[in-house]
């Protein structure tokens, strides 16, 4: 057993239990008088089980809380995304990570996509600083951060967010980060096969005050951002904007400047609420982010190509309820731009000065879920969705020198997408919420149009059909009060897009793909049961699940024909995944019985092990059935120490170790045979390495807050997906390669700034 495998079981099998202190349910009520009403509409003692009951007036403390170190979520605490509304974690029959607010401000990442990484959320490809892919579960999300094409849906305040390239996103607004793995809720639609990144904005309710705050660091790195929020009366409001670059970063150990990897990010985010009385509340959330001229080196280390990715999204919600509160309700509607403007340059392998391809997803939506308690203990959530979106594609290409050269339509296809979707969940208690159990389905039907494309020939425009029904049934039994069991089954799918159903697409590298209008939608069943344990130490979370996804969408070489042109199948064969999951986060202040003092020192962790994963429709010439682009392993482990309270100076110093484990990949790099590779269609092995990153803090005066913090401390020269990194000798093959030789990750770098709040 190597070193690697025995440092990440050793991560995993720790056990402990604590009890952090709980979510901040102030955070997620809406108080007026002696009523409170949970967003969106459920009352805290109605949600909470009997111990949250009891601390309810502790709960409904105004002043703020500090949240988890770790994401292991206690089972008292409230969650948001499993059945789209407020309910304690110990009633949810899935897995729930949460990265709250206090986990985002003792971070050093600079994106959704780092800070989740550093949480061991599950498989990040960082192809550049903006743009990634994710894998959980076995569910993956396109490489280019097309939403639908993802395997994984994410959500911005409970709507889907219309991209899954969560590198175009920064952290500045964000309140907290709720993940649930596979599809383990009814709620949502097409794409939640491997789980939900539901990504919740600050309001005025939950971010109270003014925040200004600017930090510097490596590689000319500069950002800032200001934002304001506060209460008036039954008005609420917030409003923050924020910015910041980059130049070109250096890789690691052996490694050196990786040109083309700078970037720019702007971003602003407004909300407004409401609340009309006790049980009636409006409110509306604006919002604009995206990463500017980013560098896009992609897998030929290109010195040329720049992207601009943007995402903007409106909601409006009205919640409500009876004064009883036997009858709630809840509605939406949203409106979601997503851009992403691709100024591609290939000079040495496909001879273009310029090979711009602009994507717009425009998305009109509205959701609408009634629910009625008919009896204690008993919730019956009826729901019911529209969706319509639109994609739009242009490209245009120019040779070098400016001479002519063919124009070829863009990789995605123009299309619109018309979805409804119906469903129910029963949920029913028992014996004082000793058992818990709940179930529902949903039926979705939607149809998909090819809608006219540019320098598209022979193009003809058809509609599709589809629909899916899925399923989610499962239930809780609570040992005692702090051991709580889960069991559960549930199904997603993902419907075809029109490029996979009619369109003929010619990809960057001269590549063509036909569509198959006979596609059926994918789908998955997955099977889990796991527990929470909540004791005077803390809190330790295990899952043990089998996620099975069927009906793939691939494409297939044409027989008799170049090998460049290909045709989208249903792949016969299922991908399988079976692992565990573990969580925890302990107070050891309590372990040496100093808990009343100001000391404060916690160790946390998150992790998985994947002992089965394996791809049934992998090729019969392939050398391995593992799924590619998905760790076997992986846990992100830290601890953090420090003082707060009366008569002290708040600081702490935080260390965080990211074990990423081995991952396969027939690579899409050109690298040099045998120095790189045997053969073009060897599935390489990326063995596994650590990243550690540390972070400290100290309070100078009262709401003035200095930090700095170091990531990669140990300079490592790695990349989570490319083979062919920063290093000498160079085995990548120079004839495809667009200046560089390989590209690494951020090597060691310094970050250190200043926060102040009022």
């Amino acid at each position: 057993m190597t070193l690697y495998r025995m440092s990440a079981l050793l991560a995993l099998s720790v056990s402990v239990a604590a009890l952090p202190q709980s979510l901040r349910a102030q955070e997620l009520s809406l108080d007026e008088g002696e009523s409170t009403i949970v967003l969106p509409g459920i009352d805290v003692e109605q949600a909470a089980s009997p111990a949250r009951k009891a601390g309810s007036q502790q709960t409904r403390n105004p002043q703020r809380q500090s949240g988890p170190s770790a994401s292991a979520v206690a089972s008292d605490e409230l969650v948001i995304t499993p059945g789209g509304r407020p309910e304690a974690r110990g009633k949810v029959a899935g897995t729930v990570q949460v990265i709250d607010r206090g986990i985002i401000e003792r971070s050093t990442s600079q994106s959704v996509t780092e800070l989740l990484r550093e949480n061991a959320v599950g498989f990040f490809s960082e192809w550049t600083p903006g743009q990634t892919s994710i894998n959980m579960r076995g569910a993956a999300t396109d490489g280019q951060g097309k939403d639908f094409r993802s395997q994984v849906l994410v959500l911005i305040n409970g709507h889907r967010a219309g991209t899954a390239n969560l590198s175009k996103l920064s952290l500045a607004d964000v309140d907290r980060i709720e993940v649930v793995r596979g599809p383990a809720s009814v709620v949502y639609g097409s794409q939640n096969l491997g789980g939900v990144i539901n990504i919740i904005m600050k309001t005025g309710r939950s971010a109270p005050g003014t925040l200004v705050e600017g930090r510097v660091g490596s590689w000319d790195l500069y950002q800032g951002k200001v934002q304001h929020g506060g209460t008036s009366g039954g008005v609420d409001y917030y409003a923050g904007v924020s910015g910041g670059m980059r130049d070109d970063y250096h890789s690691g150990k052996g490694g050196g400047h990786m040109e083309n990897t700078d970037w720019d990010r702007r971003g602003a985010t407004g909300s407004l609420g409401y609340q009309i009385n006790p049980n009636h509340r409006l409110e509306f959330n604006a919002r604009t982010d995206g990463v500017y001229d980013v560098g896009f080196r992609g897998s030929a280390a290109n010195h040329f190509a720049r992207d601009d990715r943007s995402n903007k999204s409106a909601d409006a919600s009205y919640y409500g309820r009876t004064s009883d509160g036997v009858f709630n309700w809840f509605l939406q509607s949203y409106i979601v731009e997503d851009v992403d403007n691709f100024k591609w340059a290939s000079p040495s392998s496909a001879g273009t000065s310029l090979d711009h391809n602009r994507r717009e997803l425009d998305i009109f939506g509205t959701r609408v879920q009634p629910r009625v308690r008919p009896w204690e203990g008993h919730e019956l959530l009826l729901g019911w969705d529209w969706e319509q979106s639109t994609l739009r594609s242009e490209r245009v290409r120019v040779g070098l020198g400016g001479a002519p050269i063919g124009q070829v339509p863009p990789q995605d296809n123009n299309q619109t997408d018309r979805v409804h979707g119906f469903y129910f969940e029963d949920s029913q208690s028992f014996f004082n919420d000793v058992l818990g159990l709940r179930g529902g389905m949903r039926y979705t039907t939607g149809t998909t149009s090819f809608d006219p494309t540019p320098h598209y020939r022979d193009q003809v425009n058809t509609s599709q059909d589809y629909d899916a029904l899925t399923y989610s049934f499962g239930g809780t039994l609570a040992i005692t009060e702090g051991i709580i069991l889960r069991a559960g089954t549930s199904t997603g799918f993902r419907a075809p897009t029109a490029t996979e159903l009619a369109a003929a697409t010619t990809n960057l590298n001269g590549t063509r793909a036909f569509g198959n209008p006979n596609l059926d939608p994918e789908t998955n069943e997955q099977i889990e049961v796991g527990a929470n344990i909540s004791g005077w130490l803390g809190t330790i979370d295990l899952a043990l699940f089998q996620n099975v996804i069927s009906d793939r969408i691939t494409t297939r070489q044409r027989p008799g024909v170049a090998p460049q042109t290909s045709d989208y199948i249903n792949n016969p064969g299922d991908i399988e995944v079976r692992g565990i999951e573990i969580g925890f986060d302990a107070n050891l202040m309590r372990l040496i019985g100093t808990e009343q003092s100001t000391w404060r020192w916690n160790l946390f962790s998150n992790g998985y092990y994947h002992f089965d994963m394996v791809d049934k429709g992998a090729p019969a010439t392939a050398n391995t059935d593992k799924v590619q682009r998905m760790y076997e392993y992986e846990t992100s482990i830290g601890t953090r120490f420090g003082q707060s309270g009366a008569g002290v100076r708040d600081w702490s110093l935080q260390i965080v170790g990211l074990l990423r484990g081995p991952m396969w990949y027939d690579t899409e790099e050109a690298l040099l045979i045998p120095l790189g590779e045997p053969r073009n269609t060897f599935i390489h092995r990326k063995d596994p390495f650590w990243v550690w990153n540390i972070r400290g803090d100290i309070e100078l005066t009262e709401g003035l807050k200095l930090f700095a913090g170091v990531n990669n401390l140990f300079d490592v020269n790695e990349h989570p997906i490319f083979i062919a990194t920063d290093t000498q000798p160079c085995i990548a093959n120079p004839a495809s390669q667009n200046g560089g030789c390989g590209t690494s990750m951020p090597g060691r770098e310094f970050v250190a700034g200043l926060q102040w709040r009022w």
